[in-house]
């Protein structure tokens, strides 16, 4: 047994350029960082995240506290711990907080520890992360859905929807996989140049041109899939992220135009964009409490596609059985952080498997260079990965450590299963 020796916290900044907890564990003379994400589109069941608001320092956005509370309080509460019994320290760390959505400590405390444990786990094992996971044997690379325009939250431009995606269906290995998004997004740079658009980025690495019609983003995207050889719907499909909360109001929803209508007509409207694009998968295409539309559209998905909840479940366990209950969906969108330990993280990725959902690992527009999520995809041999576009050093970082999965797994790695 390898015993927790030390526990120290410092203060550094995300991908936004705001404060963030980074945590490193030793034990003796080993140790292992690790750094909690940050969400802008955020569901307001998530965990809270705790900020310094009265710290005028840094404009109420430091994490100093949090820094506080696991120098001094967690730390010597997790000392002497086995670092391998993760389930055990999360259960001390959620017991610290005592609240549902960690709101005393704050989820950002909490998890930079745990996953700095296990992180610290792997290296003492002197084993790859991604085999300290619930996966031992048969791993499998996810497929990227690759971030290439931003709207809504992730850009300042008039885009309703929040994130145009790409899949490399056809793709047979993930260098294959990143190989052909690559493609895509330099033929997509050229046709935005062409049409006189900034080639700017938004917080997640996708082209932020100065356009405000979904529509014109998705003939853009059909145009570049085209332009680089590929068969859209076949070779390369196109995935949406509505982000539908910001978007809603007194039971309607503004999602296909400044126009607010009632459920019926958008899920009717999401049915003629799903057959003109052939898009493929859907996240957030509703509220995150308005379980009735998010029924209706699984009732009326004759397309089989992929309808993803992501602030409807907030990686919550109580959440994905109501949702199951409900036929809510068919996919669950993984977030560390909107539930604040990796205990409870693969809970809820064992539950959502053996329901038969997708699950789909997800970085968050506040991420940084830490790349356990990578790692994470493979461990529980998810389905999909959500980590941003082929620009910004923070989305790319986990992207290269696919590319050394894979390497490392040799001939046995192999795609997972979309269909």
């Amino acid at each position: 047994m390898r015993k927790i020796t030390k526990v120290v916290a410092r203060q550094v900044f995300d991908s936004r350029g705001n404060p963030t907890v980074e945590a490193e564990v030793y034990s003796n003379n080993v140790s292992s960082k690790a750094i909690c994400p940050s969400g802008a589109s955020t569901g307001s069941l998530e965990a809270f995240e705790k900020r310094d608001i009265s710290n005028k320092k840094y404009l109420g956005k430091s994490v100093l506290n949090c820094v506080k509370i696991i120098n001094k309080i967690i730390a010597k509460k997790i000392k002497n711990q086995n670092v391998h019994d993760q389930e055990r320290i999360d259960h001390i760390l959620i017991k610290l907080d005592g609240t549902k959505q960690k709101s005393k400590i704050g989820s950002n405390s909490i998890l930079a520890v745990s996953m700095a444990v296990k992180k610290l786990s792997a290296k003492i094992k002197k084993i790859p992360l991604y085999k300290n996971f619930i996966v031992k044997k048969n791993f499998k690379l996810p497929f990227p859905l690759m971030n290439i325009i931003n709207g809504g939250a992730h850009a300042n431009n008039g885009l309703r929807i929040q994130e145009f995606m790409i899949r490399p269906d056809s793709a047979k290995s993930f260098s294959e996989a990143i190989r052909m998004c690559f493609i895509v997004i330099n033929k997509l740079k050229k046709l935005i140049i062409n049409k006189g658009h900034s080639t700017s980025v938004g917080d997640e690495g996708g082209f932020a041109p100065m356009i405000n019609d979904n529509e014109k983003a998705l003939k853009l995207i059909t145009q570049a899939i085209k332009k680089s050889g590929f068969i859209n719907g076949k070779d390369i499909s196109i995935c949406l992220d509505v982000a539908a909360n910001e978007l809603y109001r007194n039971n309607k929803y503004s999602i296909h135009s400044k126009k607010y209508i009632n459920s019926d007509l958008t899920i009717k409207k999401y049915k003629n964009l799903i057959k003109k694009y052939k898009i493929s998968s859907i996240e957030d295409p509703f509220a995150e409490n308005d379980w009735n539309s998010w029924n209706e559209l699984m009732k009326n998905n004759i397309f089989n596609i992929q309808i993803v909840g992501d602030d409807l479940y907030v990686t919550n366990l109580e959440r994905i059985k109501i949702g199951f209950l409900n036929n809510s969906s068919n996919a669950v969108l993984v977030k560390l952080n909107q539930i604040g330990t990796v205990t409870e993280t693969l809970e809820v990725i064992k539950f959502s498997q053996l329901i038969g959902f997708k699950t789909i690992i997800s970085h968050r527009s506040g991420d940084s260079e830490d790349t356990f999520i990578a790692d994470l995809a493979v461990g529980t041999n998810s389905n999909q990965i959500k980590t941003g576009s082929l620009a910004r050093s923070e989305r790319v970082a986990k992207y290269n450590q696919l590319l050394r999965i894979e390497e490392n797994l040799g001939s046995s790695a192999k795609m997972n299963n979309i269909n």
